[in-house]
C-alpha cells in the first residue's frame, strides 16, 4: 500500500498514523466516502476492495477527532495497482471537498521550500495535472510510456536479466 498511500502524508488527509493500520486506512472528519468512491473510475479499484471506516487517530493529523475514510483490502494482488488507486482518490477527494482539503506546507523532511507533495510525487507536474482536473487514466497512460522508456534505458545496465 505504501507505494500509493504515503501520497497523503502531502495533504491534510490522515495516512493513518496515530493507529495500528497506517497506510491500510486514511481519512479526514470531512470525508463523505459514497461522494468519493462515486468519482473513482472503475479500472482504479481493480484488485482490491474499499471498505468504509472510521477511526480516531491517537497522534498525527485529526488526532483525537473521528475521521472517515477507507480501509483498503486487497484481493488480487496481480490487478491491484496502489499509486494508480491512490492518485485516483487524490483526485476524487479535491474534486468533492475542494473547500475541506489542503495540501500540506512546508517544510518536510528536510526540504524547506517545495511544496511537501512535489516531493513525494517527484516534481510538480503531477499535483498540477490533478489540480486541472485531468484525466487519471491518461495520466496512468502516461506513466507507462515513461516506465516503459526507463526499462528500456535500464536493460543495458541489469547484470542479471
Amino acid at each position: 500500500m505504501y507505494p500509493g498511500q504515503v501520497i497523503w502524508e502531502g495533504t491534510n488527509i490522515s495516512e493513518g498514523r496515530g493507529t495500528c493500520r497506517p497506510f491500510e486506512i486514511f481519512g479526514a472528519p470531512f470525508l463523505d466516502t459514497d461522494a468519493v468512491r462515486n468519482k473513482l473510475p472503475p479500472e482504479a479499484v481493480a484488485g482490491c476492495i474499499l471498505q468504509d471506516f472510521s477511526f480516531r487517530p491517537t497522534f498525527h493529523k485529526w488526532a483525537g477527532q473521528l475521521c472517515m475514510g477507507f480501509m483498503i483490502h486487497i484481493i488480487d494482488h496481480h490487478a491491484f495497482q496502489p499509486y494508480f488507486l491512490s492518485i485516483a482518490l487524490l483526485k476524487a477527494i479535491i474534486e468533492t471537498h475542494g473547500e475541506d482539503f489542503r495540501w500540506k506546507e512546508p517544510p518536510y523532511e528536510y526540504e524547506f521550500e517545495r511544496m511537501p507533495i512535489d516531493l513525494i510525487l517527484g516534481d510538480k507536474k503531477m499535483r498540477e495535472e490533478i489540480q486541472a482536473g485531468s484525466d487519471v487514466i491518461a495520466m496512468s497512460e502516461d506513466w507507462a510510456r515513461e516506465n516503459a522508456d526507463y526499462n528500456e534505458w535500464r536493460s543495458a545496465f541489469l547484470l542479471y536479466k
